[in-house]
């Protein structure tokens, strides 16, 4: 047999993922996410969103990217000079929009800009008519009503809802996985006296919660978070529970107790990555839930404080401000191609971790002895 078929065999026998060796039945999934071409797609796309909000400063900044002034260079994107290091008469901070230092920096070096030479703060107080104004060659999307770079503002309001709702996602997913196990795996009273504390709990007014505590405590970033967090963990307890309550009479959880086995490692080795595989295909959906939440609230005016870019301050100005449809469509068109990236990216994984759907993946599904009863070894 030849070095080239031995090694295909291998390939088979142990397949690979970004270089990282993987189960079988892991790269049949990743087969059966990549057959879905409209998830697929849907990945991609939210994956340059995403890159692009992480590096906004780099994009839209109200500060040149590099500045050589009398041979010196200068990243004023990065760090803050004062009016003095290029030749003007003040301590305080540059104001790099200001013709006066403009014309400083341009008499004894250059200034590479952004491509979007505003910040979602900077206000253009050179517009050619009042506020709001209409989508220009300076001004891509137009300005707001108070004469900010509507694109500016979106790209930091999208860098801002996803990481929300990706750290609200997470950490009520690790806080509803653990609740879940523990009252699927022990049952009885446990499981009893936690659904009815869940019950009360899921009952209360969420909104008029945010709107009382919202008169105690300044709204912000981790203050919204821990309040939504209050109420989120319980969005995934009920499939870990159901998924527990199925595993803990198995057989081989039975064995594993025979064999003398503590429980902490019955539930977190042998129960939970089974209950994992159902509560992944409702993390798209959580994330989703999580990214219209802060955008609902931020149109109330009960998130994030003013000022602050947001798609739901974006959707209140334009409903706002009706004579300039730039507003409206800005923000319905953004928030529409976000949810739905990701819900096809939700459908496209519910898909991939389906049993019963399968896709022609060659020898590396045959190969699999969990999924194929013929693959096992005798």
């Amino acid at each position: 047999m030849s070095e080239a078929t031995l090694s295909q065999g291998r390939d088979f026998a142990h397949p690979r993922f970004l270089g990282f060796r993987i189960r079988p039945i892991t790269a049949r999934r990743i087969a059966n996410f990549r057959a879905n071409r409209r998830g697929l797609i849907a990945l991609y796309l939210f994956l340059v969103v995403f890159l692009v909000t992480l590096f906004a400063e780099f994009i839209a900044n109200d500060r040149p990217l590099l500045v050589k002034y009398d041979g010196h260079y200068y990243v004023p994107v990065l760090q803050t000079y004062p009016e003095t290091a290029f030749g003007g008469e003040f301590e305080t901070e540059a104001d790099y929009r200001d013709p006066f230092v403009r014309e400083l920096i341009s008499a004894k070096g250059w200034a590479v800009w952004p491509l979007i030479p505003f910040s979602y703060r900077t206000i253009n107080y050179d517009l050619d008519q009042p506020a709001p104004s209409p989508p220009s060659a300076v001004n891509w999307l137009g300005t707001d009503d108070q004469g900010r770079d509507v694109l500016a503002r979106l790209i930091y309001g999208l860098r801002i809802s996803i990481l929300f709702g990706l750290t609200l996602t997470a950490i009520a997913s690790v806080i509803g996985v653990f609740a879940g196990a523990i009252q699927g795996y022990f049952a009885g009273w446990t499981d009893l006296v936690f659904q009815r504390v869940i019950e009360i709990w899921s009952g209360m007014p969420q909104l008029y919660l945010l709107i009382i505590m919202s008169s105690f405590f300044v709204p912000g970033f981790w203050t919204l978070l821990f309040i939504m967090l209050l109420f989120e963990w319980m969005s995934l307890v009920g499939v870990v529970r159901a998924e527990f309550l199925r595993a803990r009479n198995l057989d081989y959880v039975r064995a594993a107790r025979a064999l003398g086995q503590p429980d902490r490692v019955i539930m977190w080795k042998h129960v939970l990555p089974n209950a994992v595989v159902a509560t992944i295909t409702f993390l798209p959906f959580n994330l989703t839930g999580s990214i219209s939440l802060l955008t609902g609230l931020d149109f109330l005016g009960l998130g994030l404080p003013p000022g602050s870019p947001s798609l739901g301050e974006l959707v209140s100005q334009g409903k706002a401000n009706l004579q300039a449809p730039w507003l409206g469509f800005t923000a319905f068109f953004s928030l529409a191609i976000l949810l739905s990236l990701l819900v096809f990216m939700g459908e496209a994984l519910r898909d991939a971790f389906d049993p019963r759907k399968t896709v022609a993946a060659g020898p590396v599904a045959a190969a699999d002895p969990v999924t194929d009863p013929k693959a096992q070894t005798p």
